[in-house]
């Protein structure tokens, strides 16, 4: 089923997610749900928060990079993460231009650094810690700030944080075309 996506200026986004367990109930539907939905709004990563839900989940399906020939490593890269902590990130800090699909319509330019090594459960709550650098690392890192309550435009200087401060209003009251389900805090 696709869910709508929630909009900047819902509170739901600024929340820490909390850490779920195996009796969480309607897991393997959201899951399922967020995969939908993601593809649907032509998404590479989705995080519970913008389904309204402020729990550690996060899923990352990159495959549609990989079909456009810009990173053919990323072919099969389609992952569940489940309680997630980055604990080591580590590289020179690199440019790239990102957007959310919480924040329809802009992008700007995030630094990161390019390699992570983080801790996380799969769908049947298995633990993994794996190293993901590149393309890969920053959609994790992301997500991965959604489930903190951050969002990209955290991350970029105050002087265009400044300047995107009217764009983002007319996210929230849903001045803003978008092709997907959205639902937007101060739509009257």
């Amino acid at each position: 089923m696709i869910l709508p996506i929630v909009a900047y200026g819902d509170p739901v986004l600024r929340k820490v997610g909390v850490d779920i367990d195996k009796q969480y109930s309607g897991l393997e539907k959201l899951i399922a749900d967020m995969f939908e939905t993601m593809a649907k709004a032509k998404g590479v990563g989705l995080a519970a928060h913008q389904v309204g839900k402020s729990i550690r989940l996060f899923v990352v399906d990159a495959s549609p990079l990989a079909e456009e020939d810009e990173h053919p490593e990323l072919k099969e890269f389609r992952k569940i993460f489940i309680n997630a902590k980055i604990v080591e990130e580590r590289g020179d800090e690199w440019t790239y231009s990102e957007g959310c699909l919480s924040i329809p319509d802009i992008r700007e330019e995030v630094k990161r650094l390019p390699t992570i090594r983080m801790k996380y459960m799969d769908e049947n709550f298995v633990s993994h810690e794996e190293i993901f650098t590149g393309i890969a690392a920053r959609i994790i890192q992301h997500e991965y700030d959604h489930i903190e309550g951050k969002l990209f435009v955290d991350r970029i200087n105050t002087l265009r944080r400044t300047l995107l401060k009217s764009r983002l209003l007319d996210i929230a009251k849903g001045n803003v075309d978008v092709s997907y389900k959205m639902k937007f805090p101060l739509k009257k």
